[in-house]
């Protein structure tokens, strides 16, 4: 067994706190620097960021470990870019990439530990001094340790890669036949007026309540939650949300509004409109509905509710919504296509939705597997010298 040394994680990394820039230089048009907050820009792969500014007073640079300082303390990703940091993050980074990927390990190991640090009342937070005095282990090989790690890491990336392509493929077929009209046979069909501009002949309008089961979330008082895994997994809003499934941190012993697995949720609270497909029974709170199409067409409903909202908090008309009621939910109006190409969508989407179901399981069971050598290698209980000597 290797004797391991531990190291303040001031003495060894840059730790930038965020600071947030005055409200007006903000824009969505992306002009000047883009803006990470919190967890909302962070993604399954490179952040995602809906905000830029003209005023960034503290920046991280590629390559960073970016670090949630606030809300969902510890969630973690890795900067693309140069990013401007508001006050809900930080950047943190060593001398080498393979000492930023090591520290980045050493908080994965350690990270329980380290919230417990977190102060604040509603919102937990970390203070620079809580992330610079926190102590890290910091054994012999930490380059090749981060090297062997990174290869969990560089599959898990690929699969990634693969996820994006099929995402887009199906999101394009979508367009292809219900937005551009193209689908099999439109050569055949006239186009009539709809109430949402020139629709095939034989298709109609419907309401989302009419063609699907809705069901709103309500959230049960806190007494009832905990983090320990007592009852089902709990999910208020988009906080957990994944690139398509949710990951499970809260759970709730009060099974109230139940969402199946394979319902869409959908986020009814800023940002509206954000999507996840639930791969479990999950308790919703306020923040989510769950949607069931009554037909079994629920990739076809996926990619029509992925399409209407390609821009968060945006419904029909342009209109900008914080927030949106149950009537405004069963009230969102629809193309609803003739049956039988639903059905044709179907039967090509499917296929795409369960190797999306297959790579996400494979994603994990590599995460598990990384997450189960992570300490073993951290810690020293695997002789480092007898691997790397």
């Amino acid at each position: 067994m290797t004797v391991v040394v531990e190291e303040s994680l001031g003495s060894v990394a840059n730790i930038i706190m965020g600071l947030s820039p005055k409200g007006d230089t903000y824009n969505n048009e992306g002009i000047g620097t883009p803006l990470l907050n919190g967890p909302i820009e962070f993604g399954d792969t490179n952040p995602d960021c809906s905000l830029f500014t003209t005023d960034s007073k503290r920046e991280c640079k590629k390559g960073d470990l970016i670090f949630c300082v606030r809300a969902s303390t510890g969630k973690m990703n890795w900067a693309d870019r140069v990013y401007s940091l508001g006050r809900g993050v930080c950047s943190i980074s060593g001398e080498t990439q393979l000492d930023t990927k090591f520290i980045r390990y050493c908080l994965d190991f350690k990270l329980d530990a380290l919230l417990k640090n977190a102060g604040g009342g509603t919102f937990s937070n970390l203070r620079k001094d809580d992330l610079r005095d926190f102590k890290i282990p910091y054994p012999p090989y930490r380059s090749k340790i981060a090297s062997i790690l990174s290869a969990y890491d560089d599959l898990i990336e690929n699969n990634l890669k693969r996820i994006k392509i099929l995402e887009e493929m199906a999101l394009m077929i979508y367009r292809e036949w219900f937005v551009n009209f193209r689908f099999p046979g439109h050569e055949k069909v006239k186009m009539v007026k709809s109430e949402l501009g020139m629709i095939p002949e034989g298709w109609g309008v419907k309401k989302l309540g009419e063609i699907c089961n809705i069901v709103m979330g309500q959230s049960p008082k806190s007494e009832f939650y905990n983090d320990t895994g007592k009852g089902l997994p709990f999910h208020q809003g988009v906080t957990d949300f994944g690139g398509r499934f949710p990951s499970d941190r809260m759970y709730c012993t009060v099974q109230n509004r139940i969402a199946e697995a394979g319902d869409i949720l959908f986020s009814v609270r800023a940002p509206v409109g954000r999507i996840n497909i639930a791969n479990k029974q999950i308790v919703i709170g306020r923040g989510l509905c769950a949607i069931r199409s009554k037909t079994g067409s629920q990739a076809f409903v996926y990619q029509q509710l992925k399409n209407e909202f390609s821009e968060e908090d945006i419904m029909g008309g342009g209109t900008i919504f914080k927030s949106i009621t149950k009537d405004d939910v069963h009230g969102i109006k629809v193309v609803m296509p003739i049956e039988k190409v639903v059905k044709n969508l179907e039967e090509i989407i499917k296929p795409i939705f369960e190797q999306l179901e297959n790579l996400y399981e494979k994603i994990g069971n590599l995460r598990s597997t990384r997450d189960f050598v992570l300490p073993k290698l951290i810690s020293g209980e695997i002789d480092l010298e007898t691997i790397f000597a």
